[in-house]
């Protein structure tokens, strides 16, 4: 995680879709712990279950003996406090650029292809990158409201 993040939660699991159901639950519950309200709770979840669907589909190809990765941390940039959750798996990765525009005519149609623009929809901040273990992961930040955490998510 970042230098001056706490690590909340970190999740490891194996490649099965089964899995994206309790990381939701968890999800779920470090957005209701750092004060999300209900809405922003379930857009930062559909935004992660994309992100782990993607991870366990297109990262890893389904592969069982591969795994998925999921941090939930919270970062303080000056009087801010930031939720920042990392997805990344263990895949041969692809360049972020090389994602097709959904919005084009020519995939308007498409059954796929979504879920990257959904993430950016529903998260401040957003980064797609190789990352230094291996894989490819994403990193996506949303903002947190000062005062509103039903408790120090520092301190657990």
């Amino acid at each position: 995680m970042a230098p001056n993040g706490h690590v909340v939660v970190r999740l490891e699991f194996t490649s099965a879709f089964e899995m994206v159901d309790c990381v939701q639950v968890v999800a779920d519950h470090v957005g209701r712990g750092v004060g999300l309200d209900d809405e922003a709770v379930h857009w930062m979840g559909v935004a992660i279950r994309e992100s782990v669907i993607n991870a366990i589909k297109h990262g890893n190809h389904g592969d069982a003996a591969k795994h998925v990765f999921v941090d939930f941390a919270t970062i303080a940039r000056g009087e801010a406090l930031e939720l920042m959750i990392r997805v990344r798996d263990e895949g041969e990765g692809f360049d972020p650029e090389s994602i097709a525009d959904p919005l084009a005519c020519e995939n308007i149609l498409k059954g796929s292809g979504r879920g990257i623009f959904l993430v950016k929809s529903f998260m401040d901040d957003v980064r797609l990158q190789r990352a230094p273990e291996g894989g490819m992961e994403i990193c996506m930040t949303k903002r947190l409201q000062p005062g509103t955490a039903s408790h120090d998510p520092l301190k657990g």
